[in-house]
């Protein structure tokens, strides 16, 4: 984004290079202003999510106020595993005046389970899942490797509705 950091705007924070195009291709929807999102490279995986965003994301958080964060992970759910896990492993490292502002998304297993699953590319993946905001009206949305995320789409529509939609 190379707008005004003062003005609403969201950090996406990837995982990995998978959900790096994921969220490329969130913002090539035409629903979406994309000049209100940020794409950060990927981390290399969901703890140096974690370590990136206390480190550098933190600061810019209580820097600029205007600021939301999505962590976008693998919930990497196996069996005997649950997302709940992994998403509480991750919100653990949450301040507490920043949890209203940071959410964390992701594919229940891996995105390529859902690459192969839906038959489309990771952009594509993106793309729709945009489209599908925020209403939150599409069958990708409510497939098994996303829908445990619905909590956390409605709490950040909440947040980003008014900047983030065009519609």
């Amino acid at each position: 984004m190379s707008g005004n950091r003062e003005k609403p705007h969201v950090v996406v924070l990837p995982e990995d290079e998978a959900n790096e195009k994921i969220a490329n291709g969130f913002i090539l929807s035409l629903n979406i202003n994309a000049r209100a999102i940020i794409i950060d490279k990927y981390a290399g995986g969901w703890r140096k999510v974690v370590s990136k965003f206390q480190d550098q994301l933190v600061p810019e958080m209580r820097k600029y106020r205007a600021c939301v964060v999505v962590l976008l992970i693998d919930f990497d759910c196996y069996e005997g595993s649950s997302h709940n896990d992994r998403l509480s492993t991750v919100t653990c490292n949450i301040p507490d005046d920043l949890k209203n502002r940071v959410f964390v998304l992701g594919v229940l297993s891996e995105p390529e389970k859902l690459k192969t699953k839906s038959k489309m590319s990771f952009e594509k993946i993106g793309e729709i899942l945009a489209d599908g905001c925020p209403d939150n009206k599409n069958k990708l949305w409510t497939d098994e490797l996303l829908k445990h995320n619905e909590n956390e789409l409605s709490r950040i529509l909440l947040s980003v509705r008014p900047f983030l939609f065009s519609a």
